[in-house]
C-alpha cells in the first residue's frame, strides 16, 4: 500500500515525455504477401511461435532485409477475426504513442489476416515478474515503477487522446511487452472494438475467471473505460506483490489477489472502499 502512494507521488512529479511523429512509429502500414510472411516465419513453424491468445497466434519472423518482427496470424474460424483485422489496419496507423506496440504492416491474401508488429526482445511483463526462470533476477522497484508509469501513459492515450476512445478490454501482464530498455508497450489494443462516442461495449468471455474482470463486467457482461482502469489496478497489485491475479496453488483465502489485498490492507494501515 505504501508503494502505491510512492508510485502516485513519483507519477505526478514526472514531466510528460514528448512524442515526435518519427519516434519508432510508422504512419502508414506496409502490405506483405502471405509468401513473404511464411518465409519470414519458416512457414509458421512451431519453433517460431512466441505467443497465442484469443485472436490468434504470434510468431517471431525475420524479413528479407533482416528486420525481426512479430507476426500475428489472426484466427480464421469466423467473421469476427476479419472484422477485427479491418479495424486494426484502418485505425491502428492513426495511433502514435511511445507506449504502444507499433504496427508495421499487414497481409490480406485470400482468407489470411495477418498483422506485422515491431518485435519486443524482452518479452512480456509476466516473463520477468510471475514466470521467472532460474537464471533471471526479479524486477527492481525502479523498473516496476517505470513499467507501471509507461503502461498508465499508454492506457491514458487510448482513453483520452484516441478519437474515438478505445476500450482496451484485455489489459494484463502478458499484453504489456518490453523493449530492450524495459520500456513497456501495450499490445493487442487494436483487437478491441472502438468505443464510438460511448462508454460501454460487449466483450467475449475470455477474461472470465482470470482475476482481471471488473465487478460490473461480471455482473452485466459490459466493459467500460473504468473497467480498463480496474484491470490496470490488478496489474499494479501484481507489480507490487509479485503474485498472480488468481493463483490456485495458494491457500483458498489467498488465491484471489484483490480479495487477499483487501484483507491485509487494514494491517498495513490502509483503508479500502
Amino acid at each position: 500500500i505504501t508503494y502505491v502512494h510512492f508510485l502516485h507521488a513519483f507519477w505526478i512529479n514526472q514531466p510528460a515525455e514528448p512524442f515526435h511523429k518519427g519516434d519508432n512509429v510508422n504512419s502508414n502500414a506496409k502490405t506483405y504477401t502471405f509468401r513473404e510472411l511464411a518465409s519470414a516465419t519458416k512457414n509458421f513453424k512451431q519453433e517460431c511461435l512466441i505467443g497465442e491468445g484469443g485472436f490468434g497466434r504470434v510468431f517471431k519472423g525475420t524479413l528479407q532485409g533482416g528486420e525481426i518482427v512479430a507476426v500475428k496470424q489472426l484466427d480464421r474460424s469466423g467473421t469476427q477475426g476479419n472484422q477485427e483485422f479491418l479495424v486494426e489496419v484502418s485505425k491502428l496507423t492513426l495511433l502514435k504513442h511511445q507506449n504502444l506496440v507499433n504496427l508495421i504492416g499487414y497481409c490480406a491474401d485470400g482468407d489470411q489476416r495477418i498483422l506485422v508488429y515491431e518485435y519486443m526482445p524482452m518479452g512480456c511483463l509476466n516473463d520477468h515478474l510471475l514466470d521467472l526462470k532460474e537464471d533471471k533476477k526479479p524486477l527492481g522497484w525502479l523498473s516496476r515503477m517505470k513499467i507501471a508509469l509507461g503502461a498508465a501513459n499508454g492506457l491514458e492515450y487510448l482513453h483520452e487522446t484516441a478519437n474515438p476512445p478505445i476500450i482496451y478490454r484485455d489489459l494484463k501482464g502478458t499484453n504489456i511487452l518490453l523493449d530492450k530498455d524495459f520500456n513497456p508497450r501495450l499490445s493487442d489494443y487494436g483487437l478491441a472494438k472502438l468505443a464510438g462516442g460511448g462508454s460501454k461495449t460487449n466483450m467475449s468471455p475470455m477474461m472470465m475467471g482470470t482475476g482481471y474482470c471488473a465487478p460490473e463486467f461480471e455482473k452485466n457482461g459490459e466493459h467500460t473505460l473504468k473497467s480498463d482502469v480496474y484491470c490496470f489496478g490488478i496489474v499494479l497489485l501484481e507489480l507490487i506483490t509479485g503474485r498472480r491475479a488468481v493463483d490456485t496453488t495458494r491457500p483458498a483465502n489467498e488465491q484471489n489477489l484483490v480479495a487477499w489485498a483487501a484483507y491485509i490492507a487494514p494491517c498495513c494501515g490502509a483503508d479500502l472502499p
